[in-house]
């Protein structure tokens, strides 16, 4: 079986995210792609947060949670509209796509997709921390991919 993989027509793994997709841009998330996704997957989950704001902000700032995303898709549109998925809360207080911001230079953001085995009942207003409680023995498979920012 493939790998799970996690990439974007947008960026490649490690090079920089396009300005337009930065909080005080255009806010739209980039697009994604997912492969090799288990058979026996019944969802997918993102996150996108990003662990340089530890020093300025005092924690790994989140800046999208999104679940329940079909198995079967294989691609996720820019500025994503979650018809068929759930969007939970981002650190700047709001539900959705928070794109990159960070405030003292080059930061490094991950997104994260995890293949779950369930569908998740969670609410609009749910965390990363509930997000992780509720994947929890219930991912099937990983994938990370990385990209840089600078204001």
């Amino acid at each position: 079986m493939p790998s799970f993989t996690l990439t974007s027509p947008a960026f490649d793994d490690g090079a920089p995210i396009p300005e337009k997709d930065g909080y005080t841009e255009d806010n739209v998330n980039p697009p994604l792609s997912v492969t090799g996704v288990p058979e026996d997957a019944a969802s997918l989950a993102i996150v996108m947060d990003d662990p340089d704001a530890l020093e300025p902000a005092g924690k790994i700032w989140d800046h999208w949670l999104v679940w329940n995303v079909p198995a079967d898709t294989g691609t996720i549109p820019e500025d994503y509209a979650a018809a068929t998925a759930t969007e939970g809360r981002n650190d700047f207080g709001e539900t959705g796509y928070g794109g990159p911001n960070p405030p003292d230079g080059r930061h490094t953001y991950r997104f994260v997709a995890y293949a779950l085995d369930t569908t998740l009942s969670l609410p609009p207003d749910a965390t990363k921390e509930d997000l992780e409680s509720a994947i929890e023995g219930h991912v099937l498979a990983e994938a990370t991919l990385e990209g840089t920012y600078a204001p």
